[in-house]
């Protein structure tokens, strides 16, 4: 052999030792068949960007195997194939891959369905029947309501126009059919019962309405983070509130949030006047 090719031969198969290195040294996906438990009950948890905890989002509770024995969130359909249905306990047998390079915007973990290995129905109390509402005191209250999670503002202000003031102190108006009357959540993150109070029975998904101006009771829906102020106040009685509080009175409304099952959680109230 030539003894000038020598070192070229030697330097290449170094080379490629080094590229066979670095293709081993390289981070893969770590995949393996893991069997999970899927409560019937559902938690909450929170967006990745939601780095105050202010929106909970109702998700699946779940045991993996090998894990700590604690029920952990996890996304509705975060389980490739598989469809939850509330009231039901499943065991699954599911492949798990830990991404080795993971989005910065997503977790680390993938599940995709195997096989649904058990199927059972949780027995539920019946749905209540729809209540009859003709008077604030035939409200009932759910469990351990009313407690002080929400707030809203507590003074409306309008002008001669029948348009709203921007809340925040600014002087600019609203059309009444773009106000929307915010419902926020006040509860301290640390309460002893912030998780518990977080769950769907202690969520505001309606309003009782309690009018000065009206003897029924209105149930308003509050999606979008609270009550549109045209469905609070119809349009018809809205004329008449413009005429009382032109001349400096004020009108006081309450509304008495409600869950799901329109149980009543916690009455709010505020107030109409004209501003400046």
């Amino acid at each position: 052999m030539n003894k000038c090719l020598l070192p070229l031969i030697l330097l290449a198969g170094m080379l490629m030792s080094a590229c066979s290195l670095d293709d081993d040294d390289e981070p893969k996906d770590v995949v393996k068949e893991i069997l999970m438990s899927v409560s019937a009950e559902t938690g909450i948890t929170y967006d990745l960007f939601d780095t105050n905890a202010e929106h909970p989002i109702e998700c699946m509770l779940v045991k993996e195997e090998g894990g700590d024995g604690q029920w952990m969130p996890l996304m509705f359909g975060a389980i490739e194939g598989f469809t939850y249905v509330k009231g039901h306990s499943y065991e699954l047998k599911v492949r798990k891959t830990i991404l080795a390079n993971p989005p910065a915007d997503g977790s680390n973990c993938r599940y995709k369905l195997i096989e649904i290995l058990d199927d059972r129905v949780v027995t539920e109390p019946e749905t209540p029947e729809e209540p009859v509402i003709e008077s604030e005191a035939d409200i009932e209250y759910y469990d351990l309501c009313p407690f002080d999670k929400y707030a809203i503002e507590p003074e409306i202000k309008v002008n001669k126009d029948g348009d709203v003031l921007i809340y925040g102190g600014t002087m600019a108006y609203l059309p009444y059919e773009s106000k929307r009357i915010y419902v926020e959540n006040v509860l301290p993150k640390d309460d002893p019962d912030w998780v518990l109070f977080n769950k769907v029975p202690y969520q505001a998904y309606y309003a009782y309405v309690i009018s000065p101006l009206a003897d029924e009771i209105r149930l308003v829906r509050t999606e979008g983070g609270g009550p549109m102020l045209k469905n609070v106040i119809p349009a018809d009685e809205y004329r008449q509130v413009l005429d009382i509080v032109s001349d400096g009175t004020k009108l006081e409304y309450s509304l008495v949030l409600a869950n799901i099952y329109k149980y009543g959680l916690q009455k709010l109230t505020f107030t109409v006047s004209m501003g400046q």
